[in-house]
């Protein structure tokens, strides 16, 4: 699912808001956001790109 009908499920906005604060990110990520988090892998992926999109913002809007 993509677009507006698509929601983040609480666990992978705040795996995303964890991992856009994080500098440099901990790698490999998938296994440590699925591990700390408790998220699918389909969640930790979407985490990932959420956190992309924040970082993106806070750039673009401090």
């Amino acid at each position: 699912m993509t677009g507006a009908d698509h929601e983040h499920t609480d666990a992978a906005v705040v795996a995303a808001q964890w991992l856009a604060e994080q500098n440099p990110a901990p790698q490999p990520i998938i296994p440590i956001m699925r591990e700390r988090f408790g998220l699918t892998p389909l969640e930790a992926s979407e985490a990932c790109a959420l956190a992309n999109k924040f970082r993106v913002c806070r750039k673009a809007f401090g």
